[in-house]
């Protein structure tokens, strides 16, 4: 339960704020049909949502009203949010079918970080179990801003459906994603992992929009690929057994 009286953290809190207005103003500007605003907007709660966690980390500020505060703040920039830009940008057309497939990602945004809410203390940062909702609505932003911006047209409707429908299923799903919260600055790293940071770095200046893209799809992919492969191995491993048994 949470102390009334024991007040909240100023700066965790102001970058969580910070979330939840460019949630909100994600919707103003879907509304308006800008479209490349709106879906900037919800970049740019991603940053304050992976900021407000560091740093309520670094400065030894987590509360319970701070993770109450970040949940409320996630359904709205990255379920409601990405579910009304996608459902104005292309899927208003589709009738019913159109706003059915944005809610049901906006369902399955809820029920992920209710689930998130109630595992984290048996996940203990190593991974997420399904797809995290802000790396969702980065996939769904950076379409928007790539197909808005680079090709100056709106992408075929039927495949923004087939995106939503895959993302709400990644997001309720088991597979798992790696969470990448114990990144510290302070540590030492290989060569190689140096060269990696600074060339993801210098593709994110040069390339913005192509870079958001391609991060967000190959994390979103990232996983199923990861789950196929241990999968494959369990199957192998089985199979191995089978015939040395049968052998003997």
């Amino acid at each position: 339960m949470i102390n009334a009286r024991k007040g909240i953290h100023i700066l965790p809190s102001l970058f969580t704020t910070g979330n939840v207005f460019c949630g909100f103003y994600s919707f103003i500007a879907a509304l308006n049909e800008k479209y490349y605003l709106a879906a900037w907007a919800i970049v740019l709660a991603i940053i304050f949502d992976i900021l407000d966690g560091r740093i309520a980390r670094m400065t030894k500020t987590t509360s319970a009203f701070g993770m109450q505060y970040d949940s409320l703040a996630d359904v709205i920039s990255f379920g409601m949010a990405p579910a009304f830009l996608c459902y104005a940008w292309v899927l208003r057309p589709f009738g019913s079918v159109g706003w059915m497939a944005a809610f049901l990602y906006l369902l399955c945004a809820a029920l992920r970080l209710a689930r998130f809410n109630a595992t984290k203390s048996d996940i203990q940062g190593q991974c997420f179990i399904g797809l995290a909702t802000p790396a969702a609505a980065a996939v769904l932003a950076s379409t928007i801003i790539a197909f808005e911006n680079l090709f100056g047209s709106r992408v075929n409707p039927g495949f923004i459906v087939a995106i939503v429908y895959i993302l709400a299923f990644l997001m309720v799903s088991n597979i798992k994603y790696p969470a990448f919260k114990k990144f510290e600055f302070r540590k030492r790293v290989s060569f190689t992992r140096f060269l990696l940071v600074v060339l993801v770095l210098y593709i994110l200046a040069t390339i913005p929009k192509i870079a958001l893209f391609v991060i967000s799809f190959g994390y979103t992919i990232l996983g199923p690929i990861k789950e196929w492969k241990s999968q494959k191995e369990k199957f192998n491993t089985s199979l191995d057994t089978v015939k040395h048994a049968e052998n003997n």
